[in-house]
C-alpha cells in the first residue's frame, strides 16, 4: 500500500545552516506570464551545490510551471537562465 504525502508545488533542496561568513545560495524561481515570484530553494553552503542540485532537479521544475530560475547569494543576484529550451 502506497502512503499519501502532501504534494509540494516546488522541490527544495537540503537546509544548510549559513556559513561563518554569512555566505547562502539559492534559487528563486519565476513562472510564465510575467509571474516573477513562483517560490525558490532553501539555502546551500556552495554556488557549486546550488547548481548541482538545480541540473537534477531543473525537470521537475519546469513540469510545476517554473520558466525561469535566478540564482542568488544572499539578496544578491548572481545569474538567472531560462529552463526552457532555446526558441520557446
Amino acid at each position: 500500500m502506497h502512503e499519501e504525502r502532501a504534494a509540494r508545488p516546488y522541490p527544495t533542496a537540503r537546509s544548510f545552516d549559513r556559513m561563518e561568513n554569512g555566505m547562502a545560495w539559492a534559487w528563486r524561481y519565476e513562472g510564465g506570464e510575467g509571474k516573477k515570484d513562483a517560490g525558490g530553494s532553501e539555502a546551500f553552503p556552495s554556488q557549486s551545490d546550488a547548481e548541482s542540485w538545480l541540473g537534477q532537479s531543473w525537470k521537475e521544475l519546469v513540469a510545476a510551471g517554473v520558466v525561469t530560475a535566478v540564482l542568488v547569494e544572499d539578496e544578491r543576484v548572481e545569474y538567472r537562465m531560462s529552463l526552457l529550451p532555446a526558441g520557446e
